[in-house]
């Protein structure tokens, strides 16, 4: 996670010979994909501002096309990058509602301040989020509900938990 920036897909690979890239998206939220929207490759050479032209759902996955490049020789070399938008540009969530990339590294306290692990990753299921904490010795699949969700402090960069029977 960059303070700067905010993650909304992956590139997977390329798609067609004028450009195209398969991206994975992050984001739950469509219009991130929007032709003129202005995002960020996360290049081995840095940030590389782009555009959006246009951008189709299929399967799951988008077929993103950036007015800065037409042929896939161009974009080649993108493949596995992360795309940003700026944080300035990140829509208000409502209570209770966070960025996967605000959780990912952040430590898991139980009740008893106990550090269980740091959340490695966000499973979206059907009924709700599953956060899976890691830790060196064990990894706990945390159901994002209030029951279970005692406290998200951001500022903090901590979670506290409540650990129901059955979960470790």
């Amino acid at each position: 996670m960059t303070d700067r920036y905010l993650r909304i897909g992956s590139v997977i690979k390329t798609h067609g010979l004028k450009g195209g890239l398969k991206v994975f998206p992050t984001t739950d939220d469509p219009k991130r994909f929007s032709p003129g929207v202005p995002v960020f490759l996360d290049t081995p050479e840095g940030f590389l501002p782009v555009t959006i032209q246009s951008a189709s759902l299929f399967k799951k996955i988008y077929i993103v096309v950036f007015k800065e490049f037409t042929d896939i020789n161009e974009v080649e070399a993108f493949r596995g990058c992360d795309i940003y938008i700026e944080r300035s540009d990140e829509e208000k969530l409502s209570d209770n509602e966070y960025y996967i990339d605000d959780l990912i590294g952040m430590p898991v306290f139980d009740e008893e301040d106990v550090l269980l692990g740091k959340i490695g990753e966000v499973m979206k299921t059907g009924a709700n989020d599953v956060y899976v904490v890691a830790s060196e010795d064990r990894e706990i699949l945390l159901p994002a509900i209030k029951e279970c969700i005692l406290d998200v402090d951001l500022q903090e960069n901590k979670m506290k938990v409540h650990l129901m029977p059955g979960l470790v």
